[in-house]
């Protein structure tokens, strides 16, 4: 994801989209005017990360802390894409790219656009600079299972995939993102007063303490045992040594360790603002995607 050098409002295409877990990732940063499509091969699998989509939206509090730009998933062969498609800022394919399909992955680029894939078992990063020209830069060895080739069934024709078509919010859904992003802003803001200036204090350190420690040695002379103690010459009375003993340690082997202090959960902020607002409920709800949590 740090190779993408994603921002807001830019359009991505995953090819081999999985279970949809970088796509989520993405939509988090991309925010709710960006595109976020992602394709792949396996219809179960697709049927899988909608579920697991739908869920995080329902359930995680990651949700409300960010706007999200939600991904779209199609099924079918990324190497099957049809032409007519649109290009993207920012390409990642997550399995092994063929050398003779190279050219294909750059052309799904936009200029100035990213792409991130693995080529002959090194993950790359390729700039479109132009429209005929590249920048590339290798990023490490990696060892991915390669991109599986299209079938030549239905007379030798290949069946396009057509990708998601784009997103065009109503007037609707543009006004809850406004108010969405306004009460996030109003909370920060509380926050920040409440804590002054917003500045962390200074980590405190932890009190040590010197613990005397008894040193005995144990002197063999003509088979008899003696036992004496070895002066430490920092000890005024020449019968202790000192031992520095971390607070914590000393703690625990006194016995007196306070036990754990349990923590509330944490509160989404969000949500509580919404649901304190004078609004009938319904649109309460609507503010909150209709999230039961």
């Amino acid at each position: 994801m740090e190779a993408l050098e994603l921002h807001p409002g830019l359009s991505f295409l995953n090819l081999g989209s999985g279970t949809g877990y970088l796509s989520t990732m993405v939509g988090l940063i991309l925010g709710p005017f960006g595109i976020n499509h992602g394709v792949e091969l396996h219809a179960d699998v697709v049927d899988y990360a909608k579920q697991k989509l739908d869920s995080f939206v329902k359930t995680s509090d990651s949700f409300d802390k960010f706007e999200f730009c939600e991904p779209s998933f199609v099924s079918g062969n990324c190497l099957e894409i049809s032409l007519d498609c649109g290009q993207y800022d920012r390409v990642y394919c997550g399995a092994g790219v063929q050398k003779e399909h190279e050219d294909y992955m750059k052309n799904l680029l936009k200029v100035s656009g990213i792409l991130v894939m693995p080529l002959e078992e090194k993950l790359i990063k390729i700039t479109r600079t132009t429209a005929n020209t590249w920048e590339t830069k290798k990023i490490l060895a990696v060892s991915f299972a390669p991109l599986v080739q299209p079938s030549n069934k239905d007379s030798g024709r290949h069946r396009a995939v057509q990708l998601p078509s784009l997103n065009v919010y109503s007037l609707q859904d543009l006004a809850r993102i406004t108010i969405r992003t306004t009460l996030k802003n109003v909370i920060k803001q509380e926050k920040t007063a409440k804590s002054g200036n917003g500045l962390k204090s200074p980590p405190r350190f932890k009190r040590r303490r010197l613990r005397r420690r008894r040193m005995d040695a144990i002197v063999f002379v003509d088979k008899q045992v003696f036992t004496s103690r070895i002066p430490n010459p920092f000890d005024n009375n020449n019968n202790n040594s000192f031992e520095e003993v971390d607070e914590d340690e000393r703690r625990k082997q006194s016995g007196s360790e306070h036990p754990e202090q349990k923590h509330d959960p944490p509160v989404n902020l969000l949500r509580e603002k919404i649901l304190s607002l004078p609004l009938p409920d319904p649109l309460k709800s609507y503010l909150l995607y209709y999230r039961q949590k």
